[in-house]
């Protein structure tokens, strides 16, 4: 885990690298997220900030070695600066760094204050590995496709770059009756714990659900090749099955 005081330097990555800034208040709600980053290639936790004044003083220090941010995964809720006011104040700076805002916030009116600011996506708490990695995908493209450009754009070539930022709705509908909450939860629960092997009936029990909900939420995470999935031996009567996250989601 990077020193929230060091930024990682940009000689050390490759020449597309993208070098992200989290900032959280949580620690270990920071340390995770920088984990989800460093799990996506081409991304890199570049610092860790517990605040906004953080975040803006490693910015503009960043800017100033030569090592600019390229991405700030930013908290709405920090102790404080609200997370727009960050956002503001990056731009005041003169900081174009792009933005994505991690918050729990649903209120519509704090979601506009944060597109006027500039922050091209917004992520709600809680939320999967796959939906994580689809917003840093989406940025990914939306970056190639500007700089394709050249110094001249057209309509079109605008369209299809914004195009990039917007998540298919059918990539994260969800089978009827699975909600996203429970989702999230036992997606980090597997990989709190990537080595482990767990029974729908265990990991019921640890997350305080029934073996049937269990069930149904580890079976849609084997169709979307999010677990593996294989049979445990040596048990009697029918066949009992144990789930483990999958590599690289």
């Amino acid at each position: 885990m990077p020193d929230p005081r060091i930024i990682t330097p940009r000689s050390s990555l490759s020449e597309d690298d993208i070098l992200v800034l989290v900032v959280d208040d949580e620690p270990e709600t920071a340390a995770a997220h920088a984990k989800y980053v460093n799990r996506v290639p081409g991304f890199t936790t570049g610092a860790i900030a517990g605040n906004g004044q953080e975040a803006l003083a490693l910015l503009t220090r960043a800017q100033r070695s030569g090592s600019p941010i390229d991405l700030v995964l930013l908290d709405m809720t920090l102790p404080d600066l609200h997370g727009i006011d960050v956002a503001k104040r990056m731009r005041g700076r003169g900081l174009t760094t792009d933005i994505i805002a991690i918050t729990a916030v649903r209120d519509l009116a704090v979601v506009r204050s944060a597109v006027a600011t500039g922050i091209t996506q917004y992520l709600i708490k809680p939320f999967t590995f796959a939906a994580f990695t689809e917003k840093l995908e989406n940025h990914r493209h939306f970056i190639a496709s500007m700089r394709s450009t050249g110094t001249d754009t057209s309509q079109a070539a605008l369209d299809n770059a914004f195009s990039a930022l917007r998540t298919s709705t059918a990539s994260v509908s969800l089978p009827k009756g699975l909600i996203p909450e429970t989702l999230a939860q036992i997606t980090d629960h597997l990989h709190s714990q990537p080595e482990r092997c767990l029974s729908a009936t265990e990991l019921g029990e640890e997350l305080g659900i029934s073996r049937v909900t269990a069930r149904r939420y580890l079976e849609h995470l084997f169709d979307s090749k999010a677990v593996i999935k294989q049979p445990r031996h040596g048990t009697r009567g029918r066949p009992e099955y144990e789930y483990r996250a999958a590599p690289g989601h």
